[in-house]
Parts: structure tokens; C-alpha cells; sequence
């Protein structure tokens, strides 16, 4: 079987990758010196069949999951590296690596200090409900992944250091939490990546979902599809038990959804993950895009124009395209927010109406998911536009602000309101509270986002 074939590199192991061995020293340093900072894993599968070896370093894959040199700032790169020439101790350079991570925002939009849900008194590790609609919850034994994305903004799940890790393997605290909270609809399984884990192990996650009546919808968040889409194909002894499993979802009645991440047309090129995609489909799933825009890796209309169009023909729907958050190698990916509003209406002009689902670009922000819906003037003043696509408070979802204008701005923080001091949202401090601290003041109709 295929499976056979799947072999996983890091840090330890990549110089054997038989591509990596034509590669300058220069790269390989910078693998090496990025990697004891940023996690870095890639399989076989993305080395042979995704990755175009004879344009290094500027394939897009490559720069998704190789480190680069500028993927640390200068600074900190030239510590690290001048620790690892001198042969420093393996305590040492832990305690740099993680003198760099902690100025790297490893927990942005307050994940940590406001997404917590409450049950019993007590908050319950591995899940997030920042929504009313929808809890995330991160299985234990799903957080790792296929490869590492250069640009993931869960980067510390993979680290070492557990005080930055989001993971639970107590399906029943979460099944007790649903039971007390009618209000959610959805739950999203995310990581790491669940699909790493093996069907049956993921069963004993899903199948208590299936008795919940007011569960509509159960979402994986995954790059199964992108980064090993053998996992759901006849060629490993997993597939047909994973799509069997997805089917006893769809034939409960509830809605499968699987949030798959794409984040350049190169990941849509195999027969491998065409038949995944065929066999998903066939047992009832709906597969949704999403992905955030990046420089060095999909910053350009047509990439993302193309991307939609190739999802939409093999079955998908376009789903979100994000603004990378305000973590890691931001500086690296950063694309101004002005810039890629225009990225999005220049490739949402040149696909048809079908491929014109897909939302953005959007930040992902402690206060919710704010859409970046372009430039305009009121009255002399110059703004940016911009809506909630999803709020802490629902009241607050559809509702439209505005910032002055600024080319340069990358992310919420660095916009000033257009009028008054402050944007109206801010006055509003109770929402950053935990989702059982202010469920009761939110009394609106369940409409599913």
C-alpha cells in the first residue's frame, strides 16, 4: 500500500530528503537555524509530489514548509545561529529558542485568556467557545500534523512547551458542556490536525456527537486534503474506515463539513487528492476552503483566482480567505490590509458566480472575524470599510465600521477609528469575558454562521 511509502522529516532527519542535498549551504543553514525556533516537519508526500524542486526557494510550497532565513528577524537569527556554530548545550539553546517564541505572540486574539469555557466552576483545557454558536475543541491526540505550515498561527501546539498547548482527550467534559449549552450548533474539531489520528480514535470523538439533537453541524478543521489525501483513498488501510466513519455522520442527518486548507493551487494538482475529494463527496460531505493570503506564497490575484476556480470544479466551496494573524513570522507573510482587499477584489471579479461563496479577506481578532470590505470617502475623509462576519457579541455580526485609511496597516491594532476615539465595539469590555460569563446577556435568535 501506498502508505508505505509516507515518510515524515524534521529537523533531526532532513538533510536525507534527496532533493535537500543539491541545496545551497545557505538554505540548508537557514533550516537549520529557523528551525530550533519555528517547528519544522514535512512528509514525502509534499516532497514528491507538491514541491517544485527546480524552482528554489520560490516555489510556493516550499516556502509554506520549509523554513526561510527571513522567517526570524535579523537579530534573532544571528543569535541562534552563533549559538548553534559555538556547539552550545541543548539547555542553552532551548532557553534562546524560547526567549524568540515568547515576542512571537504565541496566543493571539486573547485564545488563551478569553476563549475558555467554564463548566462546573471550573475552565475546561482543549476547548474554545468564542461564538455562541460554535465550540472548538482540540483532541489530544490530534495535535501534531501531516507537515508544518511556515506561517500557522498554532505554531506553540507544536513547541515542547505546554503552557502554550491547547489539547484535551476528555470527550465526556465536552459532551457534558454541549448538553448545558443548546445555543451551539456547530462543533469544530481542530489541532494540530485531527485527521492524524486513527479512525477509530477519532470515532470515540465523534460518535457521541451524533446523539446531541441540537449539534447541526461537525466540522474538521484539516490539510488532510492538501498535505496526505491518501488518508482518504482506497490505497491505505485507513481510508475506507475514515470514509465509513464520515458517512455514519452524514447518515445521522448531521451536517459534515470539512474545513479544508488549501493555501495554493500546486496543493490541487494530484490524482491522489482528486479521488479524496471524489470519495468525500460521495459519502455525503461538504468540503469548505480557506486559507490566509501570504506573501513569498499566494499574494497574487490570479493564484488566488485559479484556486477557486480548480476547488470549484473538483466539488468544493470557497470558503474564507484570512489575513494571516499577528503571530510567529508575521513580519515575513505580512500582507497590508489595503493591498490584500485589492488581491481579493481583483481575483473576485475574474471568477464566475459559483466561485464567489468564499468571504474576505478577514482578521481573526480577539473581538471576532472582521472583514476588510474595502476603500471609500465619506465626505472629504478617506476611510476603510470594514465588517463583522462574526462577533463575541452576536448583535454586532453584519455591522459596519470604519477606520481611517492607512496602506499600511497589517492588522486591526493599527487602525484608528475614522470618527471618535474609539471603534464602537471597544466600549463594549464584557464580551472579552469567558462565554459563560455573558451567555445569559445575549438573547438573540440561533442563526448559524
Amino acid at each position: 500500500m501506498v502508505e508505505q511509502r509516507y515518510k515524515g522529516y524534521t529537523l533531526r532527519n532532513f538533510e536525507e530528503i534527496e532533493q535537500v542535498k543539491s541545496l545551497s549551504p545557505e538554505i540548508i543553514e537557514a533550516i537549520k537555524v529557523v528551525g530550533h525556533v519555528l517547528p519544522f516537519k514535512v512528509n514525502s508526500y509534499v516532497i514528491d509530489e507538491l514541491i517544485d524542486w527546480s524552482n528554489i526557494p520560490n516555489d510556493p510550497i516550499f516556502q509554506l514548509t520549509f523554513p526561510q532565513k527571513d522567517m526570524l528577524k535579523p537579530d534573532d537569527y544571528q543569535v541562534m545561529k552563533d549559538a548553534l556554530d559555538r556547539g552550545a548545550s541543548e539547555e542553552e539553546i532551548t532557553r534562546i529558542a524560547n526567549e524568540i517564541r515568547y515576542q512571537l505572540n504565541p496566543h493571539p486574539a486573547g485564545q488563551q485568556q478569553y476563549n475558555v469555557p467554564m463548566l462546573d466552576g471550573e475552565q475546561i483545557p482543549g476547548m474554545q467557545h468564542k461564538y455562541r454558536e460554535t465550540v472548538l475543541f482540540f483532541p489530544k491526540n490530534g495535535q501534531t500534523c501531516f507537515s508544518y505550515c511556515t506561517f500557522c498561527f498554532r505554531w506553540p501546539q507544536f513547541i515542547g512547551i505546554e503552557s502554550l498547548k491547547f489539547a484535551s482527550k476528555e470527550i465526556d467534559k465536552l459532551v457534558n458542556y454541549l448538553n448545558e449549552h443548546e445555543e451551539v450548533q456547530d462543533v469544530l474539531f481542530t489541532g494540530g490536525d485531527p485527521m492524524v489520528m486513527k479512525p477509530h480514535m477519532f470515532g470515540e470523538y465523534i460518535r457521541p456527537l451524533l446523539e446531541i439533537d441540537h449539534i447541526k453541524t461537525v466540522r474538521i478543521g484539516t490539510k488532510v486534503l492538501a498535505y496526505w489525501p491518501y488518508k482518504l483513498t482506497e490505497d491505505t488501510s485507513e481510508g475506507p474506515k475514515y470514509l465509513d466513519l464520515f458517512k455514519e455522520v452524514s447518515d445521522s442527518g448531521k451536517h459534515l463539513a470539512i474545513m479544508a486548507h488549501f493555501n495554493h493551487y500546486a496543493e490541487l494538482k494530484t490524482d491522489a487528492v482528486k479521488r479524496a475529494t471524489r470519495n468525500l463527496r460521495q459519502i455525503g460531505a461538504n468540503i469548505r476552503t480557506q486559507s490566509p493570503i501570504m506573501n513569498h506564497i499566494n499574494a497574487d490575484a490570479k493564484v488566488w483566482a485559479k484556486m477557486w476556480r480548480t476547488q470549484v470544479d473538483m466539488g468544493m466551496v470557497p470558503y474564507y480567505m484570512f489575513i494571516a494573524r499577528d503571530t510567529g513570522a508575521q513580519h515575513y507573510f505580512k500582507v497590508p490590509l489595503v493591498k490584500a482587499w485589492e488581491i481579493f477584489y481583483k481575483a473576485y471579479q475574474n471568477v464566475s458566480g459559483v466561485c464567489r461563496t468564499v468571504r474576505g479577506p478577514s482578521m481573526s481578532t480577539t473581538w471576532g472575524k472582521i472583514e476588510v470590505t474595502g476603500p471609500a470617502r465619506v465626505g472629504n475623509q478617506r476611510v476603510l470599510t470594514l465588517r463583522f462576519i462574526q462577533g463575541r457579541n452576536p448583535d454586532w455580526v453584519g455591522r459596519p465600521f470604519f477606520a481611517k485609511y492607512d496602506e499600511n496597516a497589517i492588522w486591526l491594532d493599527d487602525l484608528k477609528p475614522a470618527f471618535g476615539e474609539k471603534f464602537f465595539f471597544e466600549n463594549e469590555t464584557q464580551y472579552l469575558q469567558s462565554f459563560d460569563r455573558i451567555k445569559n446577556l445575549v438573547e438573540l435568535p440561533l442563526i448559524s454562521s
